[in-house]
């Protein structure tokens, strides 16, 4: 029963999280949330797939990375007036 519950989970996660990616990944060239819902599967997608979970974090830490910069130069900017 537990094996069963398990595929379960597994299958539910896989029929909500890889529609939804290919939605995100369709959406990012295009004006709209692509990023976010990509983001949104792939957390989706890491309750069960080691796989997934790689990718999110790489995907984190490059936001991180992004927003560390952005106060950077909003600092740099700021100092300058």
């Amino acid at each position: 029963m537990k094996r069963a519950a398990k595929t379960a989970r597994k299958l539910a996660v896989a029929l909500i999280g890889f529609p939804l990616l290919i939605v995100g990944i369709v959406l990012i060239p295009l004006p709209g949330p692509g990023v976010l819902i990509s983001l949104v599967a792939f957390f989706i997608l890491s309750l069960e797939f080691d796989w997934a979970e790689t990718y999110l974090e790489k995907a984190k830490f490059e936001i991180k990375k992004i927003i560390r910069q952005a106060q950077e130069r909003a600092d740099k900017i700021s100092k300058e007036k």
